[in-house]
Parts: C-alpha cells; structure tokens; sequence
C-alpha cells in the first residue's frame, strides 16, 4: 500500500467517523483508534494522537452548526468543561503509568452499561420537580428548538454531572476518545437534559478536552502531520454533515444509534488491547 492510497483509506473512515461523533455526541475517536490500530496497524500513542485531532475537528465542525440552531448549552459546557479540562491534562500524564488492559475492561463494562441506560425511557421534560438551586445561581437552565417551537428545560444534580465530567476528562487523556459517551450520559440521565441538548453540548466540549490532553501528546512527539492530516480532512465534512442530519432525527432513533456505537467501541477496545494481545 502506497502514501496515497493509505492516506485514502484514512480519509475514508476519518469521514465515518465524524459523521457518527458528530450525530451522537462521542466524538471522532470512538472509530478512530481502533480503525488505525487494528486495521492500519498504528502505534497506539500515535493514533491516540491522530484521535485527539480528529475530536477536535468533530467539534469544530459540528458545534458551529448546533450553536446557530439554538441545540447547544453554552453556558452549561463552559462550566463542566472546567472539570473535563483538569481531568484530561491528568489523563494524558498517567497514560505511560496505567495499565491499558485493565482500565480497558472497565471502560467496556461502564461503555455496555451507559448503552442500557440511555435505552431506558425518560420523560424529556420534567414539568413538577424543583430546580437545582445551584443551576439557578449558575444561570444554566436553557431553551432548545423542537417540531412544537422553542422547549425551555431545568438542569438537575449540577455536582453529579460535573463529577462524571472529571472522570470523562481522565478517560479521554489515557485513551484518546473524547470521552462522549460519559459526558453525553452525564447529561442525558444525571443531569436529565433533553438528548439532542446533551449530545451537541457534549459535541462542544470535547474539543476543549481533546485540546488540553493533545497538548501532552504532541510535547512527547506523539501526533504524526502525515497521519493527523488525512484524519482531520476526513473528519471536518463527516461532522458538518452528521451535524445536519441530527437536526431532523428523532430523538430515540439518536439513543438508539448512541446504544449501538457504545457497544461496538466496548467490544472493539476488549478485543484490540486485551484479546488481541493474548
């Protein structure tokens, strides 16, 4: 295989995979880690370091398109990114010190299990409950779009979800993904936002994230132009268009698409870092 045609290759599945991170809100590295590792043969840190630029590119291009809508919670994803933030840059200096393997079980185990979580049904908007009075100080009840016209809704457990966020931010500096699928489900079931709030305020902040933990990787050497390049290209229009195609999808056809990438990301890490490695 040629540079043109591997970096084809790349570009193909790079577009795979912000299309999907764009429409979930897990970001471009749930595809792209095991597509490079498993099947192109990349060093982990390398393509953990080609991840962390493909998030930010999904982010970028699908935030743009959320925040015109009127989807994203801008307020809300500045603050847990405060916790993401600390959580990555920590991630990223425990990623030579953790065993792989063992962190990889247990993300697979909490993957498996956010994909039966976010199946179960939930009322969208909650009408009788009080509001978190700390979400009230912090101004970061919202409004978003729906086929009924404007929704306003209430955020819940504000300590809850910023405590997962820290967790989601570690995730994403040891393993390069971008940690959506805890920041989505933080929102959706702690939090009790709407599911298209949580996945384009997740689609927000993982580039932030994925910013702070690249910045490790690329002091230590570990993020490749010739392997980045064809990556973010590939990324960047996947996003703008799962970006579009959110707008118009219903809600439990988007859980049910989140459930299944869960499972697949659990089981393709299971098999890459522990069977594979048998």
């Amino acid at each position: 295989m040629n540079i043109l045609e591997f970096s084809l290759l790349v570009w193909i599945g790079a577009f795979t995979a912000g299309f999907l991170g764009a429409l979930t809100g897990l970001g471009g590295g749930v595809v792209i880690v095991p597509l490079l590792t498993s099947v192109f043969g990349v060093d982990i840190r390398y393509a953990v370091g080609a991840s962390l630029v493909s998030v930010i590119a999904t982010s970028l291009g699908a935030a743009s398109t959320y925040i015109k809508k009127g989807y994203t919670n801008l307020r809300l994803g500045m603050f847990l990114e405060v916790a993401t933030t600390i959580g990555a840059i920590f991630g990223a200096l425990l990623a030579t010190f953790v065993s792989v393997k063992f962190l990889t079980i247990v993300l697979a185990i909490v993957l498996i299990y956010s994909a039966y979580l976010s199946q179960r049904p939930r009322v969208e908007h909650i009408q009788d409950e009080p509001a978190d009075p700390l979400a009230n100080y912090l101004q970061l009840n919202g409004t978003y779009p729906t086929a009924e016209g404007m929704m306003s809704y209430q955020v819940y457990s504000v300590p809850a979800g910023f405590s997962v966020m820290l967790v989601a931010g570690v995730l994403s500096g040891l393993l390069g993904i971008g940690s959506g699928g805890f920041k989505v489900l933080a929102m959706d079931q702690a939090m009790r936002l709407p599911f298209k709030v949580s996945t384009t305020t997740s689609n927000f902040m993982i580039g932030v994230t994925a910013a702070a933990s690249a910045g490790v990787y690329l002091a230590r050497g570990y993020i490749d132009p010739g392997l980045s390049m064809p990556v973010m290209l590939g990324v960047l229009p996947g996003a703008f268009l799962g970006a579009r195609v959110l707008v118009g999808t219903k809600t439990q056809t988007l859980r049910i698409i989140f459930s299944l990438v869960l499972v697949v990301m659990a089981l393709k890490m299971v098999y890459n870092n522990v069977i594979g490695g048998l």
